[in-house]
């Protein structure tokens, strides 16, 4: 049993909840020092099964993973959202106004609940306001991933992150095929077994933009038949790189997938 796609205990039974603040870490323990192992955007459903020292111990519903949520980040009262970021972040103000303070940042795939479209700015049900041309609708999906992960070039890399602020390998993965309404698992162990048809490893001749390059804990999109783009520690931010380089570097790949 993966214990990151488990989170209930026997007996135990998950009060629904949802994030509350823009971006939240879930962690492999209840404490600050916590390894971060993922993260949970605004709007995004969770199941809590316990409060350890100010911590849930809970499941991300979106794609199961589990661990430690800060409790003040979640909130009982669930929204049903309508709309969520296309735009790389966005900011939500007090009022339909720029300049109003403070805004509040808020990255790609947090989802919102717009209660009045407008031209210029949207009215969401906790009163803020956010620019309509930075949402969609839910039922409105991006139709080049590759193209989303372009836009997190140069993005600093952070272990666990998924958005504008820091993110890691499968993390770009993951956020850029959800714009495109294709769900992915968060770790690239889990996106290796689960994404595409598998091509022949040795076979580079082949590929093209959109393919799945995986290694052993490592992941990276081919943005054509040459160039990989992957968030990694070597470089520590999101990079576009000649495949070959990558493979001198990090050695032969387990996998190469096709979606």
């Amino acid at each position: 049993m993966d214990k990151r796609l488990h989170a209930n205990r026997p007996g135990q039974t998950g009060k629904p909840m949802q994030i509350a603040a823009p971006v939240a870490s879930v962690c492999g323990a209840p404490s600050e020092t916590g390894a971060q192992t993922t993260q949970a955007l605004l709007g995004e459903r969770i199941l809590a099964f316990e409060n350890q020292n100010g911590y849930l111990w809970c499941q991300l519903l979106g794609d199961n993973y589990v661990g430690y949520i800060r409790a003040d980040l979640a909130s009982e009262r669930l929204s049903n959202p309508t709309h969520r970021v296309s735009a790389r972040s966005t900011y939500l103000y007090p009022s339909a106004d720029v300049k109003s303070q403070p805004a509040v940042s808020v990255p790609m795939n947090a989802t919102l609940e717009v209660i009045e479209m407008g031209q210029e700015f949207s009215t969401l049900s906790n009163g803020k306001f956010v620019f309509t041309q930075h949402i969609k609708s839910s039922e409105e999906h991006e139709t080049d991933f590759v193209g989303v992960a372009e836009k997190f070039l140069q993005v600093p890399y952070y272990w666990g992150g998924k958005s504008h602020l820091g993110l890691d390998c499968s993390g770009l993965v993951q956020l850029s095929l959800e714009a495109c309404g294709i769900a992915a698992l968060r770790d690239s162990d889990l996106q290796e077994a689960q994404l595409g048809q598998i091509l022949m490893i040795n076979d580079r001749t082949s590929l093209r933009r959109g393919d799945l390059v995986f290694w052993n804990g490592h992941v990276g999109i081919m943005t054509d038949d040459k160039y990989l783009l992957h968030a990694n520690g070597h470089h520590m931010r999101t990079v576009k790189e000649p495949l070959a380089d990558a493979f001198k570097r990090i050695g032969p790949a387990t996998s190469i997938k096709r979606l």
